[in-house]
């Protein structure tokens, strides 16, 4: 009887492992195809109109200018800068670059090649952006399966990897196009090094080896997204102590961070006149009086100054919302947080005990770095970077309770509860993602001819890339457009669009730069962005002057018939107005193009 043990072990092995790729494989492909709506992030949307640039050849630049962006060249040059093929220092390289990369193979550098079908909904490139990063993350998984493993054991390690493929918010990032799940990969990679040097330190072996390459793994993390220098630091920091030589591999990683670092540097300095570009103006999220959004529609910097008042006051405010939110942050997988009880426990084995300290130090720097910079709870924060220790901590969470689970006296006598603590923390991490599958796929179901369901409100694709009927063939590459969604206009419209900014001056300035350039303004879009962003005193306060442009069109609708426009009726915009004159509806009276000329949109067949 025993004889048969091994081959019923590998035969349960063999049909959970082939279960969880089959699920992984359904996933993957339900989300990618039938639940895919699309890009729904303004930096994804950036960054890939920028990786499109990239693929053509035209180097790092953008498409979407931020006011605050042109400020700072046009004080570097002491001239007007051209609006076509403005350098982008907002970004960190290495996402736009892969994504470039994989955007020539496909031939999507022609956007041309890949215009949208009469009846599509989603634009296929936002599958493509999509798939890379869900690639990474599929791979992240893989890579902290590996990690864990070899600090406890395969069951944890398996129960981490299935938390991982049901977390709702793995998913979103992967879908959103942003840069985290590259960013999970390389931390992943990174940590795991991190322990082969922990592993090597307790055993009294030199751990320079599998240190430095732990370095270079976070010096690629940081030229995804420059936030993560934070991390970085906790590491030097944690190097320095842990590993001998003292401080020789600390200064080890510390030069391989700043090599790159100062290459981005110089070329910020040349364009922008600061070392740390446009991107360091996010600082005004944590610590400035206002927020990023307003200081990039600013035109004048000078007049948006950034005031430390209360610092203290800030910081603790927001490494407060940190630790309340903490299981929000750690991607609502609800033991991740129990890392820090862990640290209570005295786990025998030396590595196992030191790591959780590198662990901690790293998250200590990146919470200390988002306190400065900020971060909220929202679906798609950009600057998310508990996100990536998500994995590792639910592994020393899943530890902790299996310690204590396994000394309750009525699991010791009863062996087949031994592993109920799994079953039931993986329901309830699951379950958000399980409750929220039928409508979504019934409704992708519905739509799956038309490629999926749109994100909107406030995203509708064929509104900007249609030829016919949309932003893209009314503007050619030559004329700029100004918009409260300028990513949007620039990675579907494929056409040059300046954020609108909040007076009138700011707006007569750009618009006559544009005009001495040769690339002339034609015409404004006003979208749910703007209108549809939050209570109406937060909308007027962000759109200051053009609030009646941005509720023109709520406010029309809601006097219909006849229909009142305000756009017209503001004494500010009076000039404004003269100058684009023709309301164009997109999508009714939510998505607007106000042009300078009247358009003529080709109706489709009755059959269509």
């Amino acid at each position: 009887m025993s004889s048969l043990t091994p081959a019923n072990i590998d035969a349960g092995i063999l049909i959970r492992r082939s279960l969880f790729f089959l699920i992984l494989i359904l996933l993957t492909l339900g989300n990618l195809f039938t639940l895919f709506k699309g890009l729904n992030s303004p930096q994804a949307m950036d960054q890939a109109q920028i990786a499109r640039e990239i693929a053509r050849g035209n180097g790092f630049t953008t498409k979407m200018i931020r006011p605050v962006a042109y400020y700072q060249a046009e004080k570097k040059e002491k001239r007007s800068v051209s609006l076509l093929g403005f350098q982008d220092t907002y970004h960190s390289p290495l996402n736009p670059l892969l994504n470039a990369a994989v955007l020539k193979m496909l031939g999507a550098d022609d956007s041309d090649a890949w215009q949208m079908g009469e009846n599509e909904m989603v634009y296929p490139l936002d599958r493509v952006i999509a798939t890379v990063s869900t690639l990474f993350f599929l791979m992240a998984i893989g890579v902290n399966y590996l990690l864990i493993s070899r600090i406890f054991d395969a069951k944890i390690a398996g129960v981490c990897a299935i938390l991982m493929l049901f977390c709702e918010t793995f998913w979103d990032y992967s879908l959103s196009g942003l840069p985290q799940m590259l960013m999970l990969l390389l931390f992943s990679c990174g940590i795991y090094f991190v322990y082969r040097a922990v592993e090597a330190a307790t055993e009294g072996r030199i751990a320079m080896t599998p240190a430095v390459i732990a370095g270079v793994f976070f010096t690629l993390l940081a030229l995804t997204h420059w936030m993560t220098v934070w991390i970085a630091l906790g590491y030097i920091l944690f190097a320095a102590i842990a590993f001998r030589p003292r401080g020789i591999v600390g200064l080890s990683v510390l030069v391989l961070l700043i090599v790159p670092a100062v290459f981005v540097m110089i070329r910020n300095e040349s364009i922008t006149g600061s070392p740390f570009g446009t991107a360091f103006l996010t600082l005004y999220n944590g610590l400035g009086n206002g927020s990023e959004v307003a200081v990039m529609r600013n035109i004048d910097l000078e007049a948006e100054p950034l005031v430390l008042d209360g610092l203290i006051g800030k910081i603790l405010s927001t490494t407060l919302l940190q630790a309340t939110d903490i299981v929000t942050l750690l991607a609502g997988i609800v033991v991740a947080p129990l890392f820090f009880l862990s640290l209570l426990h005295p786990f025998k084995r030396g590595s196992i005990a030191q790591f959780r300290w590198a662990i901690l130090l790293m998250w200590v720097t990146t919470a200390l770095g988002l306190a400065f910079f900020g971060i909220t709870t929202k679906k798609l924060d950009p600057n998310q970077m508990h996100l990536l220790f998500a994995p590792i901590m639910t592994a020393y969470g899943l530890a902790f309770v299996s310690i204590l689970w396994s000394r309750l006296e009525f699991v010791a006598a009863t062996p087949a509860l031994r592993n109920v603590h799994h079953f039931v923390i993986v329901i309830v991490c699951a379950l958000p993602l399980i409750l929220s599958l039928p409508l979504k796929v019934r409704v992708g179901m519905h739509l799956r001819d038309r490629g999926g369901v749109p994100n909107w409100p406030p995203y509708y694709a064929p509104a900007l890339n249609s030829k016919a009927s949309g932003i893209k063939g009314w503007v050619n590459d030559k004329q700029v457009v100004f918009s409260d969604q300028p990513w949007a206009v620039a990675w579907y419209a494929d056409r040059v669009s300046i954020w609108l900014p909040p007076t009138r001056e700011g707006f007569t300035k750009l618009e006559t730069v544009a005009s001495d350039l040769q690339t002339p303004a034609v015409g404004i879009l006003i979208s749910p962005s703007s209108h549809g962003s939050g209570p109406l005193s937060e909308v007027a306060e962000a759109y200051k002057d053009f609030t009646p442009l941005v509720l023109d069109g709520r406010v029309l609708l809601a006097t219909y018939p006849p229909g009142t426009s305000i756009f017209d009726k503001s004494p500010k915009l009076q000039e404004i107005y003269k100058h684009y004159p023709f309301r164009q509806p997109l999508v009714g009276m939510d998505m607007v193009y106000y042009s300078e000329r009247a358009i003529r949109v080709k109706e489709k067949p009755n059959n269509q």
